[in-house]
């Protein structure tokens, strides 16, 4: 597989470098995964599960998707196994 200059890993189905994979789409994004660090177990299904490999390590507690390319599929809440990452309506961040 080759070398992906945009994200730090690949996912086990997909290589991220086709044109939809690299582009930034987060501003038609309807929801965000927002992360409750606290519940976070650091297991890394977001990360494994995510179809454009945009969730990554925040240090050493949790797991935060890039939200410049997230595009708010909701995947990574719903394979979460403590249930920590809430998709919230992209309206209630708007300022």
């Amino acid at each position: 597989m080759p070398k992906n200059q945009y994200f730090n890993h690949e996912g086990p189905w997909s290589d991220a470098t086709g044109p939809l994979m690299c582009t930034d789409t987060g501003d038609w994004r309807t929801k965000r995964p927002v992360v409750d660090a606290e519940r976070c177990i650091f297991c890394g299904f977001c990360a494994i599960y995510c179809p454009i490999q945009v969730v990554q390590m925040k240090g050493e507690s949790h797991f935060e998707a890039d939200l410049g390319f997230c595009k708010g599929c909701g995947i990574c809440a719903q394979e979460c196994p403590k249930n920590a990452i809430s998709m919230v309506s992209e309206e209630e961040f708007q300022s």
